[in-house]
């Protein structure tokens, strides 16, 4: 069975040889550091090595063209400021902090929506990669799924704006959520137009969100179901009506009171499932049967807690899920530097042993 087969009859509750291999979200950098000194070869590429199934992005530009300049706007002997290529300024501490801390974005009022709003031109060429006509004929006969990045409708306003920013603007200025909501969605639907056109049997997209917290979602059911259900709808329309029926959102934290407004939107599977947020996918197997595809769900935590606490998590959700159908295996976000190499290798037999039935 090819992976692309193994793929189809997984997202369409069929009988796969087993159910594809992968982290969705991916292995942290510093984890892989981490691992190099535990016995991870240092000359191999990961996927391969861990025996991932491959999966492959057409790789559709959707980021601000131009992009900002990536610029110190001050130091001191404390803390550098940068300004990234997405325009927010970070401020970070010399002291050797992991974290930094925002201090401006770059979209703050309907003023700098009209300036902002220019970087996003649908026929800017570089959306597309070089030579297109070889890369669409690489494609044809492909034994892997191909999937295109469908952008987001809250998640990059978030990023311009600042969670404080969109959220005081939800209640003080409707409207001009609306109105930006709106021309996110043309700029998206315009650059994906020709690709979905053009490369027949794209297999699933992907669309990007992370609008919640571990206590629910960072704007209210009611905003979303006015202000984003009918930009999500023109979306899925489009992937849909060009035969790509596996439509996924990327969302971290509890997303629970907005999944059946996902659904209502034509988007029919989430991930990664974020264990420590109280996302449970046995529970949404049960409440969603076969309308809602799942992927992840495998508490990080446990794989750095050791073999013990491994097989706790995995037995207690495995099984079940792959018996119905619908779900691929992944931790539930990027594998973090606090889980040994070790403990990996025994979560991935482990779930090897229970998707191959042995």
């Amino acid at each position: 069975m090819t992976e692309r087969e193994r793929f189809h009859r997984t997202m369409h509750f069929d009988h796969p040889d087993r159910v594809p291999y992968g982290e969705i979200i991916g292995i942290a950098e510093e984890t892989l550091q981490r691992w190099r000194g535990e016995g991870l070869p240092v000359d191999v590429h990961p996927d391969p090595y861990f025996g991932f199934d491959r999966r492959e992005d057409l790789r559709i530009a959707l980021d601000p063209v131009p992009s900002f300049p990536v610029e110190v706007i001050s130091e001191d002997a404390d803390y550098r400021v940068e300004q990234g290529a997405d325009g927010v300024w970070r401020r970070f501490g010399r002291r050797g902090e992991a974290t930094y801390q925002f201090v401006r974005f770059p979209l703050r009022s309907r003023e700098d929506w009209q300036a902002f709003r220019k970087r996003l031109n649908p026929s800017s060429p570089c959306r597309y990669p070089m030579y297109w006509e070889d890369r669409k004929r690489t494609l044809e006969g492909r034994a892997h799924p191909l999937f295109i990045r469908a952008g987001s409708v809250y998640g990059w306003l978030r990023d311009w704006m600042g969670l404080e920013g969109i959220s005081m603007a939800l209640y003080d200025d409707e409207s001009w959520v609306a109105g930006m909501m709106e021309e996110v969605t043309d700029f998206i639907v315009a650059t994906l137009a020709p690709a979905v056109e053009q490369v027949p049997g794209i297999d699933y997209a992907i669309l990007w969100e992370d609008m919640a917290g571990k206590n629910g979602p960072f704007l209210s059911p009611a905003h979303f179901r006015r202000l984003m259900v009918p930009q999500y709808r023109r979306i899925t329309g489009l992937l849909r009506s060009h035969g790509i029926d596996t439509i996924l959102v990327d969302c971290d934290g509890n997303h629970d009171s907005l999944n059946d407004l996902w659904l209502e939107a034509g988007v029919n599977g989430v991930h990664p499932l974020e264990v420590a947020a109280g996302e449970d996918p046995v529970a949404l197997r049960k409440r969603y049967g076969k309308d809602l595809l799942l992927i992840g769900g495998i508490d990080k935590r446990a794989l750095a807690r050791g073999p013990r606490a491994i097989e706790e998590e995995v037995m207690g959700k495995a099984p079940y899920l792959l018996e119905q159908g619908g779900w691929m295996p992944s931790v539930d976000h990027a594998v973090p530097a606090d889980v040994s190499f070790a403990n990996y290798r025994y979560y991935l037999d482990l779930m090897a042993r229970l998707a191959e039935g042995r």
